[in-house]
């Protein structure tokens, strides 16, 4: 029986011009049975509450009043409040501790994103004598553990009279953001195509003009992915800023809520309401670069 004679047939049988539709008990390639979708939802649902229960059990502990609220936290039902915020904001050098958190943390972001990507694409682009090996040595920098670090560094920043000084700091969190990013835009710019950097000669733009004007454009995903993790490095990190910063109107949140734990008494429902206040920042950060981050994160694997 030939292809013809048989195309036909299925057509008489269908009553149309068209094959028949799959029967009921069949599904199409790519449909999710309902028993299927529920379980997927049902994952997602539990993971999202798991993310999100730190979160809600922090804020909750910031409303109830004792310090001791912490251990029957059903009492805080009926005695909740803001008094805890109100006293981080007014009794504390709580916006001393964020002028200098910003301060820190910004400044670590635009230096060592700077640096990181001009070093990632210098490696990325020139064939220069031992680059490769430039790279692994950024890379064992990762290896050594903060205390180990503390007392050279400590050393050093006293010998250049940087102690107590937000420079000093952010030099020091650059060192520890630095090789990682610089990692991160190498493999990001090797996505690049070499030709952009041809056509940017042609046109007369040198190589710090081809870099600025049509590489950094391309690799905005790749720059946010690296802000973000320079920002959240110097914003949350405590064992650098609690050695080399000094004055208490020179500490950064995460040493400011240590101010809350003394040798016989921790003060929780402050510590609480601190971390809650202190995450706005970070939050409205990850909002401004969250369009460029998965992009930033998958691509800079695509090479490498």
């Amino acid at each position: 029986m030939s292809t013809t004679t048989v195309e036909t047939s299925a057509q008489e049988k269908t009553g149309t011009g068209r094959l028949s539709e799959p029967r009921g008990g069949t599904r199409r390639r790519g449909s999710r049975s309902l028993l299927g979708s529920l379980a997927s939802h049902g994952i997602l649902i539990a993971g999202s509450l798991i993310a999100l229960f730190p979160i809600a059990w922090l804020v909750f502990l910031s409303l109830g009043p004792d310090k001791d609220d912490y251990l029957h936290p059903g009492d805080i039902w009926g005695k909740m409040t803001f008094s805890n915020y109100t006293f981080v904001l007014t009794e504390t050098n709580f916006f001393e501790w964020m002028k200098s958190s910003l301060i820190v943390s910004l400044g670590t972001t635009v230096i060592g994103v700077m640096i990181a990507a001009t070093t990632g694409y210098a490696v990325s682009r020139m064939r220069f004598p031992g680059y490769k090996k430039f790279m692994w040595v950024l890379l064992v920098t990762q290896m050594f553990p903060i205390a180990v670090l503390i007392v050279p560094m400590y050393q050093i920043l006293s010998d250049l009279q940087l102690i107590d000084s937000y420079l000093g700091l952010i030099m020091v969190y650059c060192s520890t953001a630095v090789p990682y990013c610089a990692w991160l835009l190498k493999g990001y710019f090797d996505t690049i195509p070499f030709e952009i950097d041809e056509a940017g000669r042609v046109d007369g733009l040198s190589p710090f003009g081809t870099f600025f004007r049509l590489i950094l454009p391309l690799a905005k995903p790749g720059l946010a992915v690296a802000a973000f993790y320079s920002f959240i490095t110097a914003f949350g990190e405590v064992a650098f800023a609690s050695t080399f910063m000094l004055s208490d109107t020179k500490y950064t949140f995460a040493v400011g809520l240590q101010s809350f734990v003394s040798e016989h008494d921790a003060q929780r429902n402050l510590m609480a309401a601190t971390a809650v206040l202190v995450a706005i920042p970070v939050s409205a950060f990850f909002y401004l670069v969250q369009k460029n981050l998965v992009t930033g994160l998958t691509a800079g694997g695509t090479k490498g």
